[in-house]
């Protein structure tokens, strides 16, 4: 996703020099190009994610379009209150993009594990939360916050869910895709883990349960409209994201649809449990350590729809 995101950023420094990239020295072997092609349009900080955030809140409140780019956990954890005090406050278009969400740096431990910003993120007023699952997805919404007001968070993850656009689709903020159509249950899920969601119900599919399957790539705000649409006609919900169960999209699509007035008799949550990620790995061995695989999300559902079936007949 990070190569999409540069390839896009590139494309919109080129047309608009308001477009400014600060980095807290990384990712040069993706920045080398950018660097040398839009060199008046580009920062390096240095490791001070600190400085990068105030920085590019200075930049932002004189009418630059802002993007500050590191590694997950240091670009919203260790400057959390210049986010917050300086940035979102000041209501400025300063667009925090995250490398390796989730697990994506699972090699490199529990400091590197992206697990809570999400909820961190969502909690902090007026700013624009997006998990997308693809490259197409990271592409758009990189270019849409753009043109949206005030500060963002873009968390981009090392795997992807491949092509699941079509021809002709149009990207919205704000608005869930659907990626799979579906009666017996929805699965809402965000970011790479997508992947795994998708083959989770092709598989199911060839088992005759036929799952929705929404991409919900925008976080904050939520497509409250597809959320309750999908629970009224697939009467439940099962949320997957690689990130803690609580605070993340999970708890946000349940205080939406309770919010709205819905109630599903059908509703679980797939991520990581209420604790830290102790384990070190590969993302796609975490996964599966973690309950949160293709494998975790069949038994989830087949669970569920069993559930249903025997209250039904009881």
């Amino acid at each position: 996703m990070r190569d999409q995101f540069i390839e896009r950023l590139s494309e919109m420094a080129e047309s608009d020099p308001r477009v400014m990239l600060v980095t807290g020295d990384l990712g040069f072997g993706v920045l080398n190009d950018y660097r040398r092609r839009f060199p008046s349009q580009f920062i390096n900080a240095g490791v001070a994610e600190q400085n990068m955030t105030g920085m590019a809140t200075g930049l932002a409140m004189e009418g630059f379009i802002v993007y500050t780019y590191s590694i997950a956990n240091f670009t919203f954890m260790r400057c959390l209150e210049q986010i917050r005090n300086d940035a979102a406050y000041h209501e400025a278009n300063v667009n925090v993009v995250s490398i390796g969400g989730g697990f994506s740096y699972g090699a490199l431990g529990m400091s590197h594990h992206a697990t809570e910003d999400l909820a961190i993120m969502r909690a902090l007023p007026g700013l624009t939360v997006v998990s997308p699952c693809d490259n197409w997805e990271t592409m758009e919404a990189a270019q849409a916050l753009a043109a949206t007001p005030g500060p963002s968070y873009l968390r981009l993850d090392k795997s992807t869910a491949g092509e699941t656009n079509y021809p002709g689709e149009v990207f919205e903020l704000g608005k869930a895709r659907r990626l799979r159509e579906g009666t017996d249950l929805t699965i809402a899920a965000c970011g790479g883990i997508v992947d795994e969601v998708l083959q989770a119900a092709d598989q199911l599919r060839e088992q005759g349960i036929r799952c929705r399957v929404l991409s919900v790539h925008t976080i904050k705000p939520l497509d409250t409209a597809a959320l309750v649409s999908a629970a009224q006609e697939t009467g439940g919900l099962l949320t997957v994201e690689e990130h803690n169960i609580v605070g993340g999209l999970g708890s946000a699509i349940a205080e939406t649809l309770l919010d709205s007035g819905v109630f599903v008799n059908r509703f679980r949550r797939i991520g990581l449990a209420d604790r830290y990620s102790s384990i070190v790995g590969s993302q796609g061995y975490l996964r599966s350590k973690y309950e949160m695989d293709r494998h975790a999300i069949i038994a989830a559902v087949k669970d569920l729809l069993n559930g249903a079936a025997i209250k039904k007949a009881a």
